[in-house]
């Protein structure tokens, strides 16, 4: 084993005195996917529920969209 060098330690000025033990553990266990979102972006989608909506919307539409090209190429037409 290595020993812990000086950078491997934490610096004094880190305070983690309010911190929650565990707090994030189950939805890390489940997965995480963790996406950075640019500054224009993210003044609009304030939060990951806004986010999410704005995504299921567009699944949506996009799904709709495939829906209906798939309907028409399989009618014999173009």
């Amino acid at each position: 084993m290595s020993r812990a060098t000086e950078s491997d330690e934490m610096k004094s000025e880190y305070d983690f005195s309010g911190g929650i033990r565990g707090k994030h553990y189950r939805a890390y266990q489940q997965g995480t996917n963790v996406v950075l979102l640019e500054p224009d972006i993210a003044e609009v989608f304030k939060d990951s529920e806004a986010v999410n909506h704005a995504l299921r919307m567009l699944m949506n539409l996009a799904s709709d969209e495939l829906k209906r090209n798939l309907t028409k190429n399989s009618s014999g037409h173009s």
